[in-house]
């Protein structure tokens, strides 16, 4: 039998890499859509992951899309494209809404007319999130739960979650939602707040920098390591029928709870003289307490988280710590 094949829009992201990783340890033929000739992480992609072939295009042009498809063959496709930092949200809305939202339109319609008269034949996984839950209904959420966004990002998270439901339904496709909570790693782009804590404690450790600015320090969340996240979803593609499913590790931590074990895994016991508070920061809509329900994924599919919340911590300090020490 041919090896089967994937693709992968996202590629640059973490998920995007620990998913490449994860099918070519399987034996895919991995593709990546990468966006832009000059795209400064392709080079991260090549380095990482070098046996995987990329394709440009762009969520937004349907046409790149259909070529990358052709070129690419897929078996299963991926999508986990999007402009996913929250806070960018509100700045550019049309911009998300456009990406995060139509492009999983564009995506949906790409693998449709790829596939032709077997809509099922190609099995496609979109990136839910758990930001879609925001003025959360219900502790826990689970599949559910009443979606309340409160972020353009969250909008277009639940735009994009029920188009995918919406093409289940009516071409039969074999379409799946993976509702992950926040998950972590030392990939982690620098401009999210868990990033942006392991570094600047790998810094103030090392005698680099002082302090760090940060908004809300009591937001709760459901934070796991993406690498235990990208094995789910590729789970749910194996899957007689699809489905959606919350994927999470069914404990909350505050901002303040990420401080205290960053800082206590470098040796220090009280952060607050390196931490303040800067209302640019703070969200004009906030999610204060998100927790996810996985019991669907465990029953189902047999997956469960296998890094804790302390270790994931610690696994990220430690690596910027390597960062720092090595001039990255």
């Amino acid at each position: 039998m041919s090896m089967p094949s994937a693709l992968i829009t996202g590629i640059t992201g973490q998920d995007g890499l620990y998913l490449a990783e994860l099918l070519l340890e399987k034996g895919y033929d991995v593709h990546g859509l990468i966006r832009g000739q000059n795209n400064p992480r392709r080079e991260l992609v090549e380095k990482v992951v070098p046996d995987v072939r990329l394709h440009n295009g762009d969520l937004t042009d349907l046409s790149s899309l259909m070529r990358a498809m052709r070129d690419s063959q897929p078996d299963e496709v991926y999508n986990l494209g999007a402009i996913s930092f929250v806070a960018y949200s509100w700045e550019n809305a049309f911009v998300t809404s456009d990406v995060t939202g139509m492009g999983v339109l564009n995506m949906l319609e790409a693998v449709r007319l790829h596939a032709g008269d077997d809509p099922s034949s190609i099995r496609f996984y979109q990136a839910s999130s758990s930001e879609m839950f925001g003025k959360v209904q219900q502790v826990p959420q689970s599949e559910s739960t009443l979606l309340w966004p409160r972020s353009p990002y969250g909008v277009s998270k639940v735009y994009g979650h029920y188009m995918t439901i919406n093409y289940r339904e009516s071409y039969g496709m074999h379409a799946s939602s993976g509702i992950l909570f926040n998950h972590e790693s030392p990939r982690r782009g620098p401009e999210f707040v868990t990033r942006k804590i392991s570094q600047a404690v790998a810094r103030i450790h090392l005698g680099q920098q002082d302090s760090m600015a940060l908004g809300n320090l009591d937001a709760q969340r459901d934070w796991g390591y993406a690498g235990d996240y990208v094995e789910a979803m590729w789970r749910m593609l194996q899957q007689d029928e699809a489905d959606d499913y919350v994927i999470a590790t069914g404990e909350t931590h505050s901002i303040r709870d990420f401080l205290d074990l960053a800082f206590a895994h470098v040796g220090i016991d009280d952060w607050t003289k390196h931490v303040t508070q800067d209302p640019r920061f703070m969200r004009p809509a906030e999610v204060e307490l998100l927790i996810g329900d996985a019991s669907k994924a465990r029953d189902q599919l047999g997956w469960a988280p296998t890094v804790s919340f302390p270790e994931l911590v610690a696994m990220m300090v430690d690596s910027d710590i390597a960062a720092v020490k090595a001039g990255w």
